[in-house]
């Protein structure tokens, strides 16, 4: 019997790229790739035991078990690939640019200012 983690790693090659990469769809008979940003994460758990505690206060003897898992993700649209006249544009999504853009400014001006307070 294979085991979960087991299970689990093996259809993460199947995923892949097709999550970061939608369908091609035709939008005002233009044909338009969507581009997201993924992360996703798995994790799994088994578990066994036996045993005695030896603890003074504490009777002996405890077996157990175990098992487990979990995982999640998220996707954020960041664009899409469009192609208008034989050119092939990426045209940014305008709401994922500040949701990752406002973050990298604020944490490169806060490193930037560290810096320089180090260097006097």
């Amino acid at each position: 019997m294979t085991s979960l983690f087991e299970r689990v790693a093996e259809r993460i090659p199947q995923i892949g790229v097709r999550l970061a990469y939608g369908e091609t769809a035709e939008v005002a008979g233009e044909p338009l790739l969507p581009v997201a940003f993924v992360v996703y994460g798995f994790g799994a758990g088994e578990g066994e035991g036996s045993g005695t505690s030896k603890a003074d206060d504490e009777p002996g003897g405890f077996s157990g078990s175990g098992s487990g898992g979990g995982g999640g993700g998220v996707s954020i649209p960041v664009g899409a690939y469009v192609r208008r006249g034989g050119r092939l544009a990426f045209r940014p999504n305008p709401v994922a640019l500040l949701i990752f853009g406002v973050p990298f400014a604020t944490a490169v001006g806060v490193g930037i200012a560290a810096i320089i307070r180090a260097a006097r």
